[in-house]
């Protein structure tokens, strides 16, 4: 049998490369959930922010899609990714709301909404679909009407929503049965962690560090290689998914830097006082060094040209828009010069995004110790922190190619 690839100028990505591999991170990998200090329900203002930033980079695309697009009884989105916060159903009403103007402007009856909310199975779907308002009840009037009539005490939705649990590296859809694909915030999430990073044999083995951030040369190059599989095994999929004549909108975190090993705000966020709170744990004898080495943080900010060359690769999609986004900070404080709140929050964020791999690894108890130390060591550089730590964001629109 043929193994497949993907090939271009400054990517090739053969399909044993981006075989699975990754069954392991698949399930246990999610945002913290539940609605406690450290979940994600309450430490991703800072997604919110960024989301809204960017509304009108997802508006563009979903008028440029309605403009090419037919009129259909039933239109179908997925958010792939969604975690567990209210930030997904915030991108879900912007998109229904958008798209029922559109066939209102043309005289045209709305139609029926259908949304998938996807993650891996070990997200937290129950908190997520409890933030759900209730379904929008038949009523006389425009879709437009019962909209702004839910703006009021008692919110409704006016769509009907479903979970679909399972990895984005893969196929989770029936052929062509999509209108528009959205992921934010989700893909500089490896399906894992690069075999040879924790293989204290290759020259890639980042032992001493737990993220790609300043690291070798090597360990660098094997985080970009797994992000090219990755987002090629990703875009093959929704390739198959997508209706002809629909749309997708990705925004993901992404740096300014050329060099990979320079990971930016991501970089500040995992490779500086979260390694050093590591370092902490293993000096103080709470961790052994072989278990802080075996672990790794399964993130990386590709540059902008990274990820058009994978996209231009693979060449299912045509690009639309590409830009890189300077985001801000992901540390919301309400007094930035409190260095204690500056030292909490940045536990809460690294906590609310990585906590579960941490205590999977060393268990809740030193991971509660390893947390305790990182916010101690960010209040420490709470000023730095906060002048410094500001993230970029690849944004992006795409459209099937003819």
């Amino acid at each position: 049998m043929a193994m497949e690839s993907v090939k271009g100028e400054n990517v090739t990505v053969s399909a044993a490369a981006a075989a699975p591999r990754m069954k392991k991170l698949v399930s246990m990998l999610c945002m913290k959930g539940g609605n406690g200090d450290g979940s994600y329900l309450n430490n991703s203002q800072a997604q919110a922010l960024h989301a809204r930033r960017m509304l009108h980079f997802l508006e563009e695309t979903l008028d440029a899609m309605m403009e090419r697009s037919s009129s259909d009884k039933l239109f179908t989105a997925a958010d792939l990714g969604c975690s567990c916060g209210s930030n997904s159903l915030f991108i879900v009403d912007v998109i229904v709301r958008r798209v029922a103007e559109a066939y209102e402007s043309r005289g045209r009856d709305a139609p029926e909404f259908q949304v998938f909310f996807s993650d891996l199975p070990s997200n937290d779907f129950n908190t997520l679909f409890q933030l759900l308002p209730p379904l929008l009840a038949p009523a006389p009037g425009t879709l437009e009407e019962c909209l702004a009539a839910g703006e009021g005490a008692t919110a409704t939705r006016p769509y009907h929503a479903a979970g679909v649990p399972g990895t984005f590296y893969g196929r989770l859809f029936p052929g062509e049965s999509i209108d528009v694909f959205t992921s934010t915030f989700s893909l500089h999430w490896l399906s894992q962690v690069p075999e040879e990073v924790s293989d204290n044999t290759s020259v890639a083995y980042n032992g001493g560090r737990v993220f790609v951030h300043r690291a070798t040369e090597a360990v660098a190059a094997a985080y970009k290689r797994q992000f090219q599989a990755d987002l090629a095994r990703f875009l093959r999929s929704r390739a198959r998914e997508m209706k002809r004549g629909g749309a997708m909108f990705l925004a993901c975190l992404g740096r300014s830097s050329a060099d990979p090993a320079d990971q930016g705000g991501a970089g500040l966020l995992f490779g500086t006082h979260f390694q050093d709170a590591w370092e902490d744990l293993v000096r103080e004898g709470v961790v052994e060094r072989e278990k802080r080495d075996s672990f790794n943080i399964p993130v990386y900010a590709p540059s902008l040209q990274e990820f058009r060359d994978v996209v231009r690769a693979d060449g299912a999609f045509v690009i639309d828009r590409l830009e890189l986004v300077r985001g801000g900070s992901p540390l919301v404080v309400d007094r930035p010069d409190d260095a204690a709140e500056v030292g909490h929050a940045m536990a809460n964020s690294c906590k609310a995004v990585a906590g579960v791999l941490v205590d999977a690894h060393i268990g809740e108890r030193r991971g509660a110790e390893l947390f305790e130390r990182l916010e101690r060591r960010a209040a420490r550089h709470a000023r730095e922190l906060v002048e410094k730590m500001h993230f970029f964001h690849v944004v992006c629109s795409l459209s099937l190619a003819p």
